[in-house]
């Protein structure tokens, strides 16, 4: 069986962030060795910049597209998409519509699909970064206006009840927001707090909203309200436990 394996990605314009993409593309391309790899971003936007480089990504409908010719008896689908919002619900739209062009194309599931993947990555980021005395982590989500971003406050929940109390998730365009998590850091005894993105890379999120000079960014913000601010720039996708997440969703798929 002839098979293609595309890695879905919103992608980044940031050079230095697409290590967080490449490194879930390798773990994705390991557990699929026999099958042609394909790289997909869906940002329009990134993908003009990009264009502008030099450098030509694919869109989702451009891939099928270019994948509809019958060289392929299998079409398998990975998107690196953090949970089941709008960008992941305009991906699963694109692959319905295509379904009739392909002997067997298959779509798999976001990082975070369920109570299992909250646990799980709750998991490898306490490890990731250990409780400290006086300090708490904040960690940035992007947020989104879809009711998948019951996921945040629900990701903050599971931290909490796995005992890491000075663990606060906020996003940059949902809720909760920083002003909120300011609260709530005030029922600490916090002098030091450590931020670091909750989203596949530390792209332009990361360095302006969250690690930026303006007076609007997090580490203004929180610098503000007194604490020590470390800024933390690495995306999930470098972290080896992100890397298996994906890979077994990519495994039950095949399954």
């Amino acid at each position: 069986m002839k098979t293609a394996l595309l890695c879905v990605s919103f992608g980044t314009s940031v050079p230095a962030a697409r290590k967080s993409i490449t490194a879930v593309e390798e773990a994705l391309r390991m557990e699929m060795p026999e099958a042609d790899f394909y790289r997909v971003f869906t940002s329009k936007t990134i993908r003009r910049i990009l264009s502008e480089k030099g450098e030509t990504v694919w869109s989702m409908d451009e891939a099928l597209e270019h994948l509809t010719d019958g060289s392929y008896d299998r079409v398998v689908i990975q998107p690196t998409h953090f949970l089941y919002g709008l960008e992941y619900e305009s991906l699963k739209a694109s692959v319905e519509e295509a379904k009739k062009h392909f002997p067997a194309l298959l779509l798999g599931a976001p990082l975070l699909s369920g109570t299992g993947d909250l646990q799980a990555l709750a998991r490898v980021l306490s490890e990731e970064f250990p409780e400290k005395e006086n300090s708490a982590l904040v960690l940035m989500g992007h947020g989104t206006p879809h009711f998948s971003n019951v996921v945040y406050p629900a990701i903050q929940a599971v931290f909490h009840m796995m005992g890491r109390k000075d663990v606060y998730v906020g996003t940059v365009e949902g809720w909760p927001e920083i002003d909120e998590i300011c609260k709530e850091l005030q029922t600490g005894n916090y002098t030091h707090v450590r931020t670091a993105p909750l989203m596949l890379v530390a792209g332009d999120h990361a360095l302006n909203d969250m690690a930026g000079d303006e007076e609007d960014s997090w580490k203004s913000i929180l610098t503000r309200e007194g604490y020590e601010v470390e800024c933390i720039m690495q995306g999930l996708g470098v972290l080896p436990g992100v890397q298996e997440m994906y890979r077994r969703h990519l495994q039950e798929l095949l399954q």
